[in-house]
């Protein structure tokens, strides 16, 4: 097995080719080594094969129908390719764990989180429940996260929670290696912060080996000790982070508010989820919020805060227990009330997680197709139209053709944003729409969006963890924290000079993230 200069590898990856199910090829030629303690960053556009490349070494091609076709991956000295199903189970979780880029997905939807983590901890030789039940509510508070938790079903969790949970199930057993794919994108700054932390303090006082895989070069800087870039399949370069990632670049900003009276005002939104036992959680206290035609105001707030919750509500999605949300003089949502069949076209929402909205089963381009098929746009023009605006967002025709499972993060995301655009909404509700993307894309998705702004007036509520994004992009920016909006101005001043201390750490944070 080949070794690191400097440390005894930990994992090799040795020549190795992997193909799809159809032939093609996905990677070719991987060399690839990281020590005991060292974090490598993974870097490239998306749909390289960044997450191909992360599941081959837990063996999960074997359930995805994707191949091996050349080299070896050797773990701790172990041939992978060589091992038996039987096996490869218990090695993952136990040698490697794995935090997926689709958190909510990986987990199972009909189990209790304490369950899941209490499972997976008592697959180690001795631990019993009670034992496993302590592990598991340590490994919750070590990712910050509180013991209600163990109570949750993942639908119940926000994404940066559900991320988090993944975190714990991946490190609970003590693994060697850690593979961590875009594992901290719903994470606001503060939060990332620490889970960062966490993860850098296992490398050095535990030889925790990382595989980072992240179009956040922050992160990367934060985190890693050498970079390697893959494009097409292929290791195009490697080196130390200081040489293969630049200085944070220079963003502009989007200038100031349309001027113009509000076209969307909420007030007094509340909302409220059952308890067990019968009680009743605040997720929303009395919101106000106005939103201009042209205009776009961010939502931040710490991981958990209510920004989601706040976006559905808006919609209807969730029953607001209190409030309205008026358009033009008109109601459009009420307590109780949800969105009439003819605004749903003029409202549209791109999930934060992608794989969730999609149905499964069917293409892509199909699911894109039906939003305009529901409002009577025949078939065959409406899968013209879709084809059309993909091709515009940078998927092609045949990347329409597969299941939502087959393409990248990033593939999906564009294909969510796909699927809303179609109908050209007054309304756009982004929840972290662009995390998936790599800088290139995001830049040209940024322009999109930009454009269909300026030239229809769409008003877009952006809901981001992401500050050089929000800076770039927003008008205007809202601070949510325990379901109320806690500071809310222009977006220059509120990101330069914030009030509230919830916008005065978020920012303190990202900020030590770009600098890194």
């Amino acid at each position: 097995m080949p070794q690191n200069s400097s440390v005894p590898a930990r994992l090799a990856l040795c020549g190795l080719g992997v193909s799809a199910p159809d032939g093609t090829e996905i990677l070719q030629g991987i060399d690839l080594t990281i020590g005991a303690g060292e974090v490598l960053c993974l870097l490239g556009p998306s749909g390289a094969g960044k997450s191909v490349l992360g599941r081959v070494v837990l063996r999960l091609d074997l359930l995805d129908g994707n191949r091996i076709t050349a080299g070896r991956v050797w773990l701790d000295g172990r041939d992978l390719t060589a091992l038996p199903p039987a096996e490869l189970r218990q090695l993952r979780g136990g040698l490697a764990g794995m935090v997926f880029q689709d958190a909510a997905a990986a987990l199972t939807p009909g189990r209790r989180i304490g369950a899941q983590l209490i499972e997976s901890l008592r697959l180690q030789p001795g631990v019993r429940r009670g034992e496993a039940g302590a592990q598991a509510h340590d490994w919750l508070r070590r990712v910050e996260l509180g013991p209600e938790v163990m109570q949750a079903y993942p639908h119940e969790l926000s994404g940066g929670m559900a991320q988090r949970v993944m975190l714990a199930l991946a490190l609970a057993r003590r693994p060697t290696l850690l593979i961590a794919d875009e594992a901290t994108t719903a994470l606001d700054p503060v939060t990332q912060a620490g889970i960062l932390d966490l993860i850098d303090r296992l490398r050095r006082e535990e030889g925790l080996a990382v595989l980072l895989i992240t179009h956040d070069a922050g992160v990367a800087r934060r985190l890693a000790d050498r970079v390697a870039r893959i494009e097409a399949g292929r290791i195009v370069g490697e080196g130390p982070v200081a040489e293969m990632i630049g200085s944070a670049p220079v963003r502009s900003h989007a200038g100031r508010a349309p001027e113009a009276a509000p076209w969307l005002r909420a007030e007094g939104l509340c909302l409220e989820y059952p308890t067990r036992g019968g009680g009743r959680k605040a997720a929303l206290r009395d919101v106000a919020l106005d939103l201009r035609r042209g205009e776009c105001l961010a939502l931040i707030g710490p991981s958990g805060a209510g920004k989601t919750s706040l976006a559905r509500a808006l919609l209807g999605i969730e029953r607001l227990s209190g409030g309205q949300v008026q358009v033009e003089d008109r109601v459009l949502v009420g307590a109780g009330q949800s969105l009439s069949r003819a605004d749903r076209a003029r409202f549209q929402m791109i999930f934060q997680d992608p794989l969730q909205s999609f149905d499964a089963r069917r293409s892509l381009g199909a699911q894109i197709a039906d939003s305009l098929c529901n409002f009577g746009v025949t078939r065959p023009e409406a899968e013209q139209r879709a084809t059309a605006l993909s091709a515009r967002l940078g998927l092609d025709a045949a990347l329409l053709t597969r299941r939502p499972g087959a393409v990248s993060g990033g593939q999906r995301q564009r294909a969510a944003m796909a699927r809303a655009l179609i109908l050209a909404p007054d309304l756009l509700i982004a929840d972290e729409a662009l995390s998936a993307l790599d800088p290139v894309l995001r830049a040209e998705m940024v322009a999109l969006l930009q454009a269909e702004q300026a030239a229809r007036g769409m008003a877009l509520l952006l809901i981001s963890h992401d500050m050089a994004l929000v800076a770039e992009l927003a008008h205007r920016v809202a601070v949510v924290a325990g379901g109320e909006i806690v500071e809310e101005g222009p977006a220059a001043e509120v990101l330069r000079a914030p009030r509230h201390a919830v916008t005065r750490a978020l920012l303190a944070e990202a900020g030590g993230m770009a600098d890194a």
